[in-house]
């Protein structure tokens, strides 16, 4: 999966946002914290969800069931506006 090239990763004072361009069918903001910048990276080169698991959980410390479901979460929101591409 991939970052829909409609998205841009914007990140300013550790916060990230998803913007989406004037191609995009969503319109409005997605903010999120240094973990979904994390997310977006790996998003941006191709991969799946499991290696970006495996990203934080290098990254991080946490459980990583919790990291798993978090990360589960955020993909799930970003397709529903249509920021990933299979």
């Amino acid at each position: 999966m991939r970052l829909n090239p409609n998205f841009i990763k914007h990140t300013m004072d550790g916060v990230t946002l998803v913007v989406p361009t004037a191609d995009a069918e969503f319109h409005g903001l997605v903010q999120g914290n240094k973990t979904v910048g994390v997310i977006l990276d790996c998003l941006e080169n191709g991969t799946t969800q499991e290696d970006i698991v495996k990203t934080l959980c290098d990254r991080f410390d946490g459980d990583p069931s919790e990291i798993e479901a978090d990360v589960a979460d955020v993909i799930f929101r970003l397709k529903e506006i249509g920021a990933i591409d299979e």
